[in-house]
């Protein structure tokens, strides 16, 4: 049997649907019998780092394995997606042909050792070498993508091995691992026992869950969890969504992306802090402040990686397992009377300042502001989005305001960040994967200005594809974050270095890739997205925004400079 067709019967065994990429010279023998197996549809990007990310949109929001491919000359424009996958524990199946490797001391041309290149940045690389090992690689790349922490592969693919011939492939799969998690190990029970105990003992004991629930889908759990100890639930940017934002018990995101001072106090008060599927990084933790490194609070953390859990802070209880499996045997493990939280001093308390706290935000939600005002920009995205609705954002003004201001009106995945490295470029091919993920949602895709030009070749593929994802470009006319960086850090005299962009006609250009395109310049001009949002066609709209170095966001670091500098700032 032809080694392609062999790879092509094992994508299929492992219900791989679609498979993000473009050719190359080296990965033709591939698509030429990928023509008899139209069930595995090839979605061609511009850019193989757009592919790469496109993988990842289409991971987070089917619970499935992305799979990337990129021809040799292509392997290195992957890396950005493959280092935000692997930082990000997200599960992608990263492919690329090569020269024959006997060329590569020869000087061939698109040849390089990629087998090095790639090792530091996904959990194994593989390297075929015979036609016989595809089946064999192929069961090992899904089972080890989805199992324990959940991760990248990469499978490198040479030329003369995808010509060549296979005697009786053993063509099997393993279907535990067509989705993630593979499989849910369960932490010690005499830990989580000791949990228990600890969490019944706390006076103020709060929860803090990241991406780790949200890809275990552990949603119903955890409310279940923070209900029986009546503790607050905060999320980290990444896990936005896990928790219901309209609980009583919720208090939102918190850390350095998207945190309050209200949400962060929470957490500093706490006496009891519960760490859910969360790496504690930096982002999460605003640096290890939220909590503090030196807090007396006790502290539980339960991870599906030894390597996370007890990794940043003196962890009282260290639970290794799955979020969803775990928090399951901890409910039926447990033995709490169920108590009325709008009765507790502490929770009334906290309802209140939520209360107080929306005042302050209804007050931003009404600014008639021009240019626009970020917040007024999250009400109106908010009343005009439907039901059905997924939102991918850029790091950035996009990416802070929806974290802090959008409220998730039901637990699950319909947002993504990529706050584990935070590259430019990630939005809008992350928005196709996620459109081709829920062909019956309405994507919102909000793209800083900065963040276009790294990847706005994909508004042709968007318009290809002809989903219902609809484009918002933030124009702030530079790259902003740098600004405000600058400013509140530097001083105002350094805010033009390195920073400010030429004027641009956003809307000609999506209209040059054939995209409807608008502007919007003024708050009454935004009841035109709820018509663009209900729409089965892709859209383009230019959005222009109050910049972050004239109006601060809520970054908690940049809050405490914007009040010493008395820089006007959300807080």
């Amino acid at each position: 049997m032809n080694s392609s067709r062999v790879l092509l019967e094992m994508l299929k065994n492992y219900d791989v649907e679609h498979v993000f990429g473009l050719p190359g010279e080296t990965t033709l023998p591939l698509y030429k019998e990928w023509l008899d197996y139209p069930e595995i549809k090839h979605v061609m990007a511009r850019d193989e780092r757009s592919s790469a990310f496109m993988a990842d949109g289409y991971a987070r929001f089917t619970n499935k394995p992305g799979v990337c491919e990129a021809p040799s000359v292509g392997s290195t424009h992957i890396l950005p997606g493959v280092a935000e996958a692997y930082k990000a524990s997200l599960p992608v199946v990263f492919m690329t042909s090569d020269i024959p490797l006997h060329l590569e001391t020869r000087n061939m041309l698109t040849g390089l050792d990629q087998t090095s290149m790639f090792s530091g940045i996904t959990k194994e690389t593989y390297t075929i070498t015979n036609p016989g090992q595809i089946p064999h690689t192929i069961r090992r790349a899904f089972r080890v993508a989805t199992t324990g922490k959940p991760g990248p592969v990469h499978i490198r693919l040479p030329y003369d091995i995808l010509q060549g011939e296979t005697v009786d492939p053993d063509l099997y799969s393993q279907k535990d691992f067509t989705k993630y998690p593979g499989h849910r190990p369960v932490a010690e029970t005499a830990k989580i026992v000791e949990a228990l105990k600890l969490l019944g003992e706390a006076e103020n004991p709060v929860i803090i869950a990241g991406q780790g629930a949200l890809y275990s889908q552990a949603w119903d759990e955890l409310v279940s969890v923070a209900e029986m100890f009546i503790a607050p639930v905060g999320t980290t940017i990444n896990a936005k969504g896990v928790m219901p934002e309209m609980h009583p018990l919720s208090i939102g995101v918190i850390g350095a992306r998207g945190g309050t001072t209200l949400s962060n106090r929470v957490i500093c008060e706490a006496d009891l802090i519960f760490f859910v599927g969360s790496s504690t990084d930096s982002a999460g933790t605003d640096k290890w402040t939220v909590p503090g490194v030196d807090t007396d609070a006790k502290i539980i953390q339960l991870d599906i990686s030894e390597h996370e859990a007890g990794n940043n802070y003196d962890v009282d209880v260290i639970l290794i397992g799955d979020a969803k499996a775990t928090l399951g045997w901890m409910l039926e493990l447990a033995n709490v009377s169920p108590r009325e939280m709008e009765k507790l001093p502490r929770i009334q308390a906290l309802i209140n300042a939520k209360e107080e706290h929306s005042v302050y935000v209804a007050g931003l939600m009404s600014s008639n502001e021009k240019p626009i005002h970020p917040v007024r920009f999250i009400k109106e995205l908010q009343d005009a989005l439907p039901d059905k609705r997924c939102l991918v954002m850029d790091v950035g003004t996009s990416a802070i305001y929806t974290s802090t201001f959008y409220k998730v009106p039901s637990a699950g995945r319909s947002m993504a960040y990529n706050f584990a490295m935070g590259s430019l470029g990630y939005a809008l091919p992350t928005s196709v994967g996620a459109s081709i993920a829920r062909q019956d949602h309405s994507i919102a895709t909000l793209v800083g200005d900065g963040s276009f030009g790294l990847a706005a070749a994909e508004l042709e593929t968007i318009s290809r594809i002809g989903l219902n994802n609809n484009v918002i470009v933030v124009n702030n006319s530079s790259f902003g974050w740098i600004r405000a960086e600058w400013k509140l850090s530097y001083g105002d005299e350094y805010v033009d270095f390195a920073t400010n962009f030429n004027e641009v006609d956003y809307p000609k250009i999506a209209e040059g890739f054939g995209l409807k395109a608008n502007r919007i310049t003024r708050p009454g001009e935004m009841s035109s997205l709820k018509e663009l949002f209900h729409s089965d066609e892709p859209s383009f709209t230019e959005l222009v925004l109050q910049p972050e170095d004239m109006l601060v966001p809520p970054v908690p670091i940049w809050i405490r400079k914007a009040e010493k500098k008395g820089v006007r700032h959300v807080k």
